[in-house]
């Protein structure tokens, strides 16, 4: 499985659109619950927006996974993979938070 994190682009008709993801047969969408401090996302695959997936509580920290009726019946690696993904997504236009300082550590003996 390939993650291939795309940042939304032009395309994005109304603000909730976060991007895009794939594996070797299709293209996972990223769309938020709205613009401004979303409660949920969904993704979605497919010409005809097939949900694939409904994560809600993002407010609260009491995060629910849905699973559409097609995509329940999958592995829980491949579920896995497709929920850390969808975050990465889904978070990657906040501010990056700076890295840790290098730090050099010397063993003398």
């Amino acid at each position: 499985m390939k993650n291939s994190l795309k940042p939304a682009g032009s395309t994005d008709r109304d603000g909730l659109e976060r991007g895009s993801f794939h594996d070797d047969y299709r293209t996972y969408r990223v769309r938020a619950s709205s613009a401004v401090a979303p409660d949920s996302f969904q993704v979605l695959t497919g010409e005809t927006e097939d949900l694939v997936l409904i994560v809600s509580g993002l407010n609260s920290g009491e995060l629910k996974a849905t699973w559409g009726p097609f995509w329940r019946s999958f592995k829980p690696n491949w579920k896995i993979w497709v929920e850390e993904s969808a975050f990465r997504v889904f978070y990657s236009q906040r501010q990056p938070i700076a890295s840790a300082p290098v730090t050099w550590r010397f063993c003398e003996g």
